[in-house]
């Protein structure tokens, strides 16, 4: 499948770049960004760390403000960027922040009209991978990670296909949806009424059923103003308890939910990935 370059700018002697596709997951044009670092220049094929954006982002959001480039050039990793959901004026929207275009929540949507487009488990999962594979000097070496509705959607895809990854994180995740505002609205509009079907896109329900334990950190910040409300980490840290899953939860005492708190501890993840990779 053909890519279309629209950017490329040189960063720690790699380059960031941002290509366009049409994608048959999403049935629509979609965007994505990739960090390539100095490795490749000589030849060298890199792993893979998928990044999955929260809320309103696009691809730019993490590759602009996480700074994430430095430790990636030094790690010899590539970046993999979605844009958040399907786009484009025949793509169904909403008016609200928390659902639509940019609120994909990385499900598969069995409800009309969301079903036409909105595959972004399918995306991520199958169809991007297997692009980048194909086009870009990189190993079958995958990792995965995310921020808030991200870090939802890395959580969840990795429990689902835990033999496609070999760690996964996550910053400020909305760790058990079927139980705060944003996730409920999400799901009744993605998936139907049925609550049956939520579990399958849940940390704290796939945890418990899954038997292969990849290894797991997610960072939360104490201040974060969605933390009682939408992210619960506590139920998260309850269930790993229960089933003994290798989760390290760690509370950021002072840190908010912006990208200023990923940026602070964005070198942690990478390095846990890498060790990970080896």
């Amino acid at each position: 499948m053909p890519l279309n370059n629209i950017s490329s700018n040189k960063v720690f002697d790699g380059w960031n770049k941002q290509y366009t596709h049409t994608s048959t997951s999403l049935n629509c044009e979609m965007r994505f960004a990739i960090y390539l670092p100095p490795q490749i220049a000589q030849g060298q094929k890199v792993p893979v760390l998928y990044w999955l954006s929260g809320l309103t982002c696009t691809d730019e959001n993490f590759m602009h403000k996480a700074g994430a480039q430095r430790i990636a050039a030094e790690l010899g990793m590539a970046i993999v960027a979605p844009d958040t959901s399907p786009r484009g004026e025949s793509v169904a929207d909403d008016e609200g922040y928390d659902f639509g275009q940019g609120a994909g929540f990385y499900v598969n949507a069995t409800q009309a009209p969301w079903n036409r487009h909105y595959h972004m488990s399918d995306y991520v999962v199958n169809e991007l991978p297997k692009l980048i594979e194909a086009h870009f000097p990189v190993t079958q070496q995958r990792a995965i990670s995310g921020h808030s509705m991200g870090g939802h959607g890395a959580l969840t895809i990795a429990l689902k296909n835990p033999k496609n990854f070999s760690s996964v994180s996550a910053f400020s995740p909305i760790a058990n949806p079927i139980n705060c505002p944003w996730g409920q609205k999400a799901f009744t509009g993605y998936l139907g009424k049925d609550k049956k079907t939520w579990q399958e896109y849940d940390t704290t329900m796939l945890m418990q059923k899954t038997e292969a334990k990849l290894p797991m950190l997610v960072d939360q910040g104490s201040e974060d103003n969605f933390l009682v409300e939408q992210l619960k980490p506590e139920a998260l840290t309850e269930v790993a308890n229960k089933v003994d899953y290798p989760l390290e939860l760690r509370m950021q005492p002072g840190f908010d939910h912006s990208y200023f708190f990923i940026a602070s501890f964005i070198e942690d993840h990478l390095r846990f990935h890498a060790k990970h990779f080896a």
